[in-house]
């Protein structure tokens, strides 16, 4: 496969992924938040949208993903691949959309005058164990669906 069908699958991928992770996110996050309202919801993935598609962009995941495959002689369409390739994708991109999420969301908390607010690290650890697992399961489960698709329509054999 040649370096500008990668390219533009890794694109594509990279933005099929930042929807997914920042809909799924934004939708756990402001539901278990105990405060879930549409606007919220909304405000939520429309920063989650454009943060993820900025680290898809920016980070070659796959590209690393399919490094790290190789050093560990892990065939990447194995479950032992598949494994490793979402635990990278979801410490790339879980993370830093679980704080800035956080931080947008602690910060209307204080803004709007909670006197109850917890403190920022609660809510940030209870959020990145919940986002992390969901990220995980989520980035495994479509990964290869969504290559699978965007290899089709590249008009690419598979693996």
């Amino acid at each position: 496969m040649n370096e500008e069908i990668m390219k533009k699958i890794g694109k594509q991928m990279g933005i099929r992924m930042g929807l997914l992770m920042s809909f799924s996110l934004a939708l756990i996050g402001t539901l278990t938040s105990g405060h879930f309202t549409v606007p919220s919801f909304l405000i939520s993935f429309v920063i989650s949208t454009v943060i993820s598609v900025i680290i898809g962009f920016v980070v070659p995941v796959g590209k690393v993903s399919a490094d790290a495959c190789r050093k560990h002689n892990l065939p990447p369409e194995s479950l032992k691949g598949r494994l490793l390739q979402s635990l990278i994708s979801d410490l790339v991109y879980t993370p830093i959309m679980t704080l800035i999420m956080v931080g947008f969301a602690y910060f209307m908390l204080t803004k709007s005058g909670a006197e109850s607010a917890p403190p920022f690290i609660m809510m940030f650890l209870k959020s990145f164990v919940i986002c992390m697992i969901a990220g995980y399961i989520l980035i495994f489960i479509f990964m290869p669906l969504f290559l699978k698709q965007l290899l089709k329509k590249a008009g690419v054999s598979e693996r």
